[in-house]
């Protein structure tokens, strides 16, 4: 299972890149085809991956629908995307859901916040207690956002046994936010702490795969996703033999 945001494909070295790249988070030009590639390489090696910051067909993307050019590249027989995030007419960004395995459901929910934008896309696989829930969000910067959002995606997953809510939390998992989020639902803190921001010298623990009790996690381990400014997250997970079947 993998975590990537994105960055639609843009290129971020380092903090000045932000000033000084910027045209390429809304304009359709440098190689952003090859880092879609190179992500689709990683992704190609995961059953399942959560995006964030992918374009779903703007004007900077070259009007490619980001996620399914990685469905395609990475050999996933199943994608869907949730458009959250227009600035202008000239880019776009959403969550997005590659997957070897036919989900039984498919559910997207916008997310409160002081800025409209941000949302949760969910996906159930399996039937029953067995059944397996992954839930991907790009939560807030700001922190009374944060926890409006967490408390809605724990009233979504507080009845669900087999869980799994991965993304860009914009946050670490000891703020007080975080604490609701794990009261509420069966997901439980990672056991180690992977760094993955910013990712050219990683020291902000803020993208995580949160994992219920009822399932297992091993090898967590962080990946470049391309020039991203976040690393891509990857975990190994054990799941009862039903929650993949239809």
């Amino acid at each position: 299972m993998l975590s990537a945001n994105i960055q639609a494909g843009s290129s971020t070295r380092r903090y000045s890149d932000y000033a000084t790249r910027s045209w390429s988070h809304v304009l359709p030009m440098g190689n952003k085809r090859g880092m879609l590639d190179a992500i689709a390489k990683l992704a190609g090696r995961h059953d399942i991956v959560g995006l964030q910051e992918a374009d779903p067909g703007s004007w900077r993307s070259g009007f490619t629908n980001q996620t399914h050019y990685l469905a395609e590249r990475g050999g996933f027989d199943y994608w869907t995307h949730q458009p959250n995030r227009r600035v202008g007419q000239f880019a776009s960004s959403a969550n997005g859901l590659l997957s070897k395995f036919e989900p039984l459901d498919i559910a997207v929910h916008s997310l409160p916040g002081r800025i409209s934008g941000r949302g949760v896309l969910v996906a159930r696989f399996g039937e029953g207690d067995d059944g397996l829930t992954i839930a991907v969000a790009h939560l807030s910067l700001g922190a009374q956002s944060r926890a409006s959002q967490l408390s809605f995606i724990a009233e979504l997953l507080a009845d669900t046994p087999h869980a799994v809510l991965m993304g860009d939390f914009n946050c670490t998992v000891d703020r007080p936010e975080m604490a609701s989020l794990f009261r509420q639902t069966r997901l439980q803190p990672p056991a180690c702490m992977v760094h993955t921001f910013p990712s050219w010298k990683p020291q902000k623990a803020i993208d995580h795969i949160l994992v219920s009790d009822g399932l297992g996690c091993r090898d967590m381990q962080a990946f470049p996703a391309a020039f991203s400014d976040h690393l891509a997250l990857s975990v190994e997970l054990d799941v009862p033999p039903a929650a993949l079947k239809r």
